[in-house]
Formats: C-alpha cells, structure tokens, sequence
C-alpha cells in the first residue's frame, strides 16, 4: 500500500498530519517539504472556495481553481467542490500570510496534491495491482472510489462480487473503505476502471466455508420460474427451489442439500424466510496478507468443465487518470 497517496480520509487521523496541521510552524514545515495533508472541509462560500479545519488558530482556504484536478474530456461542476463540505479533503500548503482580519491564512490546494498523485502514483500502476478504496458514492450502474487523494474511479456492478446485485448500495455504503484491483484504462479519457469480485474468493475457497447438511442463512438475490437464487457469500450463491414468501434482498434460511464442484452447484432447500431489512457487511478478502498484486484470477474449481477466471494483461498504465 501506497504510504502518500491514499484515499481521503486515511491520512486524517494520522499523528504525523495531526502534528503537520495543528500549528502554524508545522504548516510552514509541511509547504517547504510539500507534505500532502489532510483536513475537513468546514463550508463553501459563494465563491465556491472551501474553508479547511486546521489548528494553532490558522484559517485554511482552497480557492475554487485549487479544489479539484481537471480531467481531459470534462469541465468540473460546482457540486464536485460542493460535495466535499463535511468530508476529510487531502492538501499541499500553496502559501502563508495574514488575512484581511490579520488572522494566519493558509491557501491550500487540493489539485496540487491530485497532480503529484497521478504523477508519481496512478501512472505507473499495472492491471492486477491491488489498492485501498474509498467509496464515494454509488448509481445503479457501478460504484464510484477514491484511489487516491480524492481521484475517483468507476468499479461497475457487474465486476463487485460473482453473485448478482440489483444495486451497489446492496454491497457498500458511502465511506466503506474497501480493496479493489486495478482493470484497465480507457485509452480516450485516461480513466483507470477497477474491479473487486478477484478479491473475494474462488467457487471453492468459499464452498469450504459451508457443509451439506447445514442451515445457514442467505440473501435472496433472484426469484425465477425454476427457483430461487440464494447467496451465501458474495462470490458463492446456490438454487432453491420456489417457495411463497420470498423476497429480493431479504434474508432466508436455507437448509444444503448438495455441494456439487464439478457443477459448480449448490442445492438449497429454502426454510424460511424474514423481512428484516439487510445492511451491508465488510468483504471479506480472500488475499495474504501484504499481496499487492494479482497476475491471474480462477473461479472454477479444479475438475470443473466450465472455466471462469480473470487474466489481468501487464502493460503500465499510461495517460491521466480519474473518473
């Protein structure tokens, strides 16, 4: 993991940024050695300059040309400075002076940070690097992350986990920091995509979690003539066969029939079901520790006749990135 250029919110709490930003020597020391640092951003004026929380009685300002990094196929809207308001927002100290009321003012610069992010970091990641992430917010086409001082990425729905989703919000939350793995970029626009299911296991690493003969719960993810699609975990699901009282995103008990490997199966017999509301839970990475790349991803177990896995090509990344 990339130590400098993390997702926002992960250098905050960190007692070197804390030192950094609580005085106004330690801000002189952060723009002579360039730190990028982190702070919340309190409000946007008419301006749309962002004021920062900073210590030692320092008043931090982003001006709007500073508070974000263009990209080459699209103009900023106001709500990308807008949106930041109550949010952690990573900077370099641009200058130092005295305000207007002789208060100590700090122009900060977001974009200045994003530059040197991109620069040093995103333009030399290969497909198959895995990264920290933020989530910063979801559509019903994909989730959007941070993957570096507050440049977003596009992980698309159908590349969160192997079972199927109706929407992202039924995996993550606005904030989660998650793991993702780098996929590709678009040669026209210079975006780096990411995708995440690599990351939660194969067919058989998760089926070992499970046993024929248990009763487990599950969430049911699709209903069909022929039956009912119930997940276990994100990347394991199996068939129940129809039952009235069943619904889309809500919990069930189910009872394992089978486990079939060759297949690729899992029989259920559908219990019960409930109408508690379900929350999104932590992933679980199916990675050892300290990994921080993939070359080759296989879903399918051993012996099995269908074969799912993802490759992931080598070449450097080239070119801007963000979404």
């Amino acid at each position: 993991m990339n130590q400098e250029y993390l997702p926002e919110g992960m250098l905050l709490k960190r007692q070197e940024n804390e030192e950094y930003t609580a005085t106004l020597q330690g801000l002189e020391r952060a723009q002579a050695q360039g730190k990028i640092l982190e702070g919340i951003a309190l409000c946007c004026n008419g301006r749309m300059e962002l004021t920062v929380a900073l210590g030692g009685g320092v008043r931090g300002l982003i001006p709007k040309e500073e508070a974000t990094l263009p990209l080459p196929d699209r103009k900023e809207k106001d709500i990308a400075i807008i949106s930041r308001v109550g949010k952690p927002v990573c900077f370099k100290v641009v200058s130092l002076k005295r305000g207007e009321d002789g208060v100590p003012l700090a122009i900060l610069s977001r974009k200045s940070a994003q530059e040197e992010c991109r620069r040093n970091f995103l333009l030399h990641l290969t497909p198959g690097d895995v990264l920290p992430a933020r989530v910063t917010h979801t559509e019903p086409f994909g989730a959007f992350v941070d993957i570096g001082c507050g440049i977003v990425s596009l992980l698309s729905i159908d590349c969160i986990s192997v079972s199927r989703i109706s929407h992202p919000k039924d995996r993550f939350l606005a904030g989660d920091y998650i793991k993702v793995v780098v996929k590709n970029r678009d040669p026209l626009t210079g975006r780096i995509y990411v995708t995440h299911k690599e990351l939660l296991g194969s067919w058989q690493q998760n089926a070992a979690c499970f046993e024929t003969g248990q009763t487990v719960t599950g969430i049911v993810r699709s209903i069909e003539e022929y039956g009912i699609f119930i997940e276990l975990a994100p990347n394991l699901a199996g068939l129940a066969e129809y039952k009235e009282g069943a619904v889309v995103g809500k919990r069930a008990a189910v009872f394992i029939k089978s486990i079939i490997p060759e297949r690729m199966k899992i029989k259920l017999v559908l219990i019960d079901s409930y109408s508690d509301p379900v929350k999104p839970e932590a992933p679980r990475y199916f990675l050892p520790e300290g990994q921080t790349h993939v070359d080759r991803w296989v879903y399918s177990p051993k012996g099995c006749e269908k074969r799912v896995e993802t490759v992931f090509s080598t070449p450097a990344l080239q070119g801007a990135a963000g979404y």
